[in-house]
């Protein structure tokens, strides 16, 4: 069955309301009509959690929208041309596929925001549901961006595996006999956390309409400082103006260029598709992400081999956490190739697997038999195709688009926040920052300073065993007040959680704070061990508020923690 009803000089927005649809007519301006086509065409993501919620549905105003109703309905058509009111209504089997097909026009908007990741969301929502600004979000893939999609949700979920993974090895030094019947489910587990991600994502389209954000899936470029093109998934194009564009695009892995064979391993990202559990892995690269990574594959069993261009990884971080990192890392069996580079991988056309040709600090070698090559050298920001040079908007020499303390760019009203910024690519810095951005752009006079601080930021590495650091490190607190104006406070132990453990099973316990000044203000903490993540949040409050050494000893200890330890340092 179709039904084609044709208007001339008429566009249509659709409303849900309990099980009807309202259409409701404007005058388009340079349209030059309508055809509303009933069909069993291909369908769009708007699907039965509108009728639920009747919530608005938003049509994005395309050259083609479409929209799913997945249950019996009655469709309620009331067009007005001029004093000329028309009203049908038509009832429909229980799938009913909607289309509109209208001429290409422009829209508009107060609020643009390119790129729908944790930053450019939070940005869009705090504009429109708080202050009203109309405001249009586009993203060319999954929402949520890299943290929720292929970053620390799915990442901290693996993570968890691999703690459960440990738990059950150590169990039995607590008198419970665990036989493991079969061997861990990788492929069943992903599925699982597949599923968990694709929920988020409704969450976050779901969380948009509640905010009367409009969500627009498309790839955008700039074509001039107010003018955006966005290119749709059916290839047709629509232009939008808007009063302030937000740049939020973030970035994606860096995968190495000048090495033969390369393209046989995959990134960061793709570590999250990889259906089964590898037997031997490589990873390479030695930040936060490769590290949690072979700390994950290490406790779940696969042989991991880690690529380092240095002696030590996670070198942004304070020499007691490369250290006894590396160290741990070494004592549980990850092997450790130090000083190392690659010069060509080869796959075997048979079997799959990859051969490494490298060189590291004892010479040069070949890793055989490799189910998986996983590079994680780093991210480049999301700028292909992204129009800059149109608006003029200035660059780094890497790439990154240059962005004040407030968020602006070198354009009038155009802004940058997250990882295609650079400062600290973290998810909740391109949050906070997201907001206070829109309080000062839309929110009332208070905010008009209003600004991410982007000191004494904390952050955690979820490695075997957790790390946190939050303020600066030792050498930097050496370069910044002078070596004799800062007091050092270290301790190392062994938590009470070993306690049952033989001394092989044993795991490190490594804190330091780091002080400054006669009144020895607390400018550094770094932690390692059990419970750092969770137990850092709590101090990064104190530490953003100036604590001081005598503040922590003004505490009274909980008994018996880890935690405690760092209120009593002598």
């Amino acid at each position: 069955m179709q039904i084609h009803v044709t208007y001339q000089n008429l566009w249509v927005v659709a409303i849900l309301h309990k099980k009807n649809i309202h259409f409701k007519s404007k005058r388009s301006g340079p349209a030059s009509g309508i055809v509303l086509v009933i069909d069993t065409i291909n369908k769009l993501n708007t699907s039965q959690q509108h009728i639920k919620e009747q919530a608005p549905v938003h049509l994005r105003s395309f050259s083609h929208a479409q929209l799913i109703i997945s249950r019996p309905s009655h469709l309620h058509c009331s067009l007005q041309n001029g004093n000329r009111k028309l009203k049908n209504i038509f009832h429909f089997p229980p799938v009913l596929f909607l289309s509109l097909r209208h001429g290409a026009r422009c829209k508009e908007c107060d609020y643009l925001v390119i790129g729908g990741g944790s930053g450019g969301l939070a940005s869009a929502r705090r504009a429109s549901g708080w202050y009203g600004a109309k405001t249009i979000a586009i993203e060319s893939k999954r929402l949520g961006g890299t943290c929720v999609n292929v970053g620390c949700v799915p990442k901290k979920i693996t993570w968890n595996a691999a703690a459960i993974a440990e738990t059950i090895h150590q169990a039995k030094a607590y008198g419970f006999s665990v036989t493991q019947t079969a061997p861990f489910d990788w492929t069943s587990f992903k599925n699982k956390r597949d599923a968990y991600i694709t929920r988020l994502n409704g969450i976050y389209e779901k969380n948009l309409g509640n905010d009367k954000v409009e969500y627009i899936h498309g790839r955008a470029h700039l074509t001039g400082k107010s003018e955006v093109e966005v290119v749709l998934d059916d290839g047709t194009k629509q232009t939008i103006k808007a009063k302030k564009i937000l740049l939020a695009t973030g970035g994606h892995p860096t995968i190495p260029q000048n090495i033969p064979g390369s393209e046989y391993g995959v990134t960061s990202d793709g570590f999250f598709e990889i259906e089964r559990q590898p037997k031997k892995v490589a990873l390479v690269g030695a930040g936060y992400i490769a590290v949690e990574f072979a700390g994950v594959f290490n406790a779940l069993g696969t042989e991991t081999h880690l690529f380092i261009r240095h002696d030590k990884f996670l070198r942004t971080f304070d020499p007691m956490v490369q250290d006894a990192i590396v160290k741990e890392y070494e004592r549980v069996g990850i092997h450790i190739h130090k000083n190392s580079s690659q010069s060509k991988v080869e796959k075997d056309p048979k079997t799959g697997k990859l051969t490494i040709h490298y060189k590291d600090a004892t010479g040069e070698g070949k890793l055989e038999d490799v189910d998986d090559l996983i590079w994680a050298i780093g991210r480049t920001p999301e700028v292909e195709d992204l129009g800059l040079e149109k608006a003029g908007v200035k660059q780094s020499k890497i790439g990154q688009i240059i962005a004040d303390e407030y968020q602006n760019t070198n354009v009038e009203n155009i802004y940058s926040l997250g990882d295609v910024v650079g400062k600290i690519e973290l998810t909740p810095v391109a949050i906070a920052a997201g907001r206070k951005l829109s309080d000062r752009l839309f929110g009332p006079e208070k905010f008009k300073d209003s600004k991410l601080d982007y000191d004494n930021v904390p952050s955690v590495v979820f490695a075997h065993p957790e790390v946190g650091s939050i303020g600066i490190t030792e050498p930097q607190a050496v370069e910044k007040y002078g070596k004799d104006n800062i007091k050092v406070y270290n301790t190392s132990f062994t938590a009470m959680y070993y306690a049952m453990m033989e001394p092989e099973d044993k795991g490190p316990t490594r804190y330091k704070l780091i002080c400054e000044g006669p009144n020895e203000k607390v400018v550094g903490l770094h932690i390692l061990g059990l419970g750092s993540a969770e137990m850092l949040q709590g101090f990064g409050v104190a530490i953003k508020m100036g604590a001081t050494k005598a503040d922590f000893d003004s505490c009274v200890a909980i008994h018996p923690t880890s935690a405690e330890e760092l209120v009593t340092l002598k």
